[in-house]
C-alpha cells in the first residue's frame, strides 16, 4: 500500500497501529506467559496502557529512529487531542498515539521487517522501564 508518510493522516495510522502493536504484544505474552487467559491480558495491558507506551516512545526517540520515523511520531504526537484520557496523562497519551501512528505507518507501507524491529525494541524499552 502506498503510504506518505508526510501527508498521511495520522488518527488513521494510529487507528490502525493500535490493533498491529497489541497483535504482537499478545503474541509475546503468550509466548511467555502460558495459558491462563487472565494472566496474559493483564500482561498484554502492561505493554499496551498509554504510559508503557510513551516510555517506549521517548527510548525510541532517543537514538533508534530515522529521522522520517521520528518526524512521523512527532506529528502524529502534536495532532492528538484529548481533553482528559483515561488512567495517563495527557503527554503519555499523545506520545502513545505517536507512538501507533508510526507502527500503523509502517505496517501499512509493508515494511514489515522494519516494523517488528520498532516493536520489539518498544517491548525490551517497556521491560527495562520496570527493573
Amino acid at each position: 500500500m502506498e503510504v506518505d508518510s508526510k501527508l498521511s493522516n495520522t488518527t488513521a495510522l494510529a487507528y490502525i497501529g493500535d490493533a498491529v502493536y497489541e497483535l504482537y504484544v499478545r503474541e509475546y505474552v503468550m509466548e511467555r506467559g502460558g495459558v491462563r487467559v487472565d494472566r496474559i491480558n493483564r500482561m498484554a495491558i502492561s505493554f499496551v496502557k498509554a504510559d508503557a507506551q510513551a516510555l517506549a516512545a521517548r527510548g525510541l526517540m532517543e537514538d533508534f529512529l530515522t529521522e522520517e520515523e521520528l518526524r512521523l511520531l512527532k506529528r502524529a504526537r502534536n495532532h492528538t487531542r484529548t481533553s482528559k484520557p483515561r488512567g495517563s496523562t495527557p503527554i503519555d497519551y499523545k506520545l502513545a498515539t505517536g507512538l501507533e501512528a508510526l507502527v500503523g505507518y509502517l505496517y501499512l507501507s509493508g515494511n514489515k521487517e522494519r516494523c517488528d524491529e520498532v516493536i520489539a525494541r518498544a517491548i525490551r524499552l517497556i521491560e527495562e522501564g520496570r527493573e
